[in-house]
């Protein structure tokens, strides 16, 4: 049955299950990892770390989104303690046996449970990483994998999803205020259907220890197809960020630091279409660790999928127009299924 072989598939490309004999196989190796050089994490080359009870909050989001893309929040009111329960529970997912977790396999025309990275298809290279999607509740396919004790994992994802959902809400509007929008102009905004909520989806990644990192890759580079994402990310380091060409070097990758207790929050496509290039989505990747198990929870945010996104008028130049045309979530989705890191370019006019 082809959906039987699709798991036998998985079951070989993920990195606990295959006999690599200290060794990355070319199934894994990537050859092109350091076109661009990596860059010193300091000075021009820092991540942002924007505190969320900055009296200047306003105005440092705004300068991180126009600047960089990216930035990493504390302040954000989620303890120690909670956050490692949550990784706890993250990593009792990814440490059940192949048999186990392919019981909640993802099923054809459901993006929610246990697989490869949503990207997989666009590269010939498998990456060094599995991943656990969940789009709504994480009841169903959690009852899969513990039938009798799911109760612990199920509780912290909904409490952290609620937590995220009030987070982001803040977020999209404060990088809304940054660019002098009023109060009342981002409550007015229509993008989130008659609920007045994101369209949200949780993806859970697993990035276990390599033999030789410097041939795989657990992320390849990419952008984010949404509006905006937030990331945690255990004790261990292996974001990185790419950096265009500028006054302080060439083009290059930036390595964003795992800060204890915080966020890593990015700009996404269509928060690039919104607001007419104003703010750049910004290409990422993950790399891997020889020793330490990495793992990272991503929070992705968006509108509803009848919204058809659009430019604000109030950031389109009345002689230039508008630089994007309006689409939807799900058709932008489409369009990067067929050209992937070109999709935005398809958009403009």
């Amino acid at each position: 049955m082809p959906w039987q072989a699709s798991l036998e598939k998985q079951w070989l490309t993920q990195p606990n299950n295959f006999p690599f004999n200290d060794s990355v196989p070319d199934s894994h190796a990537w050859s092109d990892l350091f076109v661009h050089p990596l860059a010193d994490p300091t000075g021009p080359d820092s991540v942002p770390l924007i505190d969320l009870h900055d009296s200047n909050l306003i105005e440092k989001v705004g300068r991180a989104c126009q600047e960089w893309g990216i930035f990493q929040i504390t302040g954000h009111g989620m303890t120690h303690n909670f956050l490692n329960r949550l990784e706890s529970e993250t990593f009792r997912l990814f440490e059940l046996p192949i048999e186990q977790k392919l019981k909640a396999a993802k099923s054809v025309g459901d993006v929610s449970g246990y697989g490869l990275v949503p990207i997989s298809p666009f590269f010939s290279k498998f990456m060094w990483s599995e991943g656990f999607t969940i789009a709504e509740s994480p009841v169903r396919h959690a009852q899969k994998l513990w039938p009798d004790d799911c109760g612990s994992f199920c509780d912290i994802m909904e409490e952290y999803k609620k937590k995220m959902e009030q987070l982001s809400t803040r977020l999209f509007n404060t990088m809304l205020l940054s660019l002098g929008l009023s109060q009342v102009e981002t409550s007015q905004l229509n993008l989130f259907g008659e609920t007045r909520a994101m369209s949200t989806s949780m993806h859970l990644n697993s990035y276990p220890p390599c033999p030789n990192p410097d041939r795989a890759l657990g992320l390849a580079a990419h952008t984010d197809s949404g509006l905006l994402t937030l990331l945690y990310q255990n004790g261990i380091s292996g974001l990185q960020v790419l950096r265009l060409k500028d006054d302080f070097g060439p083009t290059r990758w930036v390595n964003v630091p795992a800060m204890p207790n915080s966020l890593v929050v990015n700009i996404g496509d269509l928060m690039h279409i919104l607001l007419n290039g104003r703010f750049r989505s910004v290409v990422h990747r993950a790399m891997v660790n020889q020793v330490h198990h990495r793992i990272s929870v991503g929070y992705f945010c968006g509108p509803h999928a009848d919204v058809r996104v659009v430019p604000l008028d109030r950031l389109v130049d009345s002689e230039k127009g508008p630089v994007y045309r309006a689409v939807t979530w799900p058709e932008y989705q489409k369009l990067r299924g067929k050209f992937f890191d070109k999709a935005l370019d398809e958009l403009k006019l």
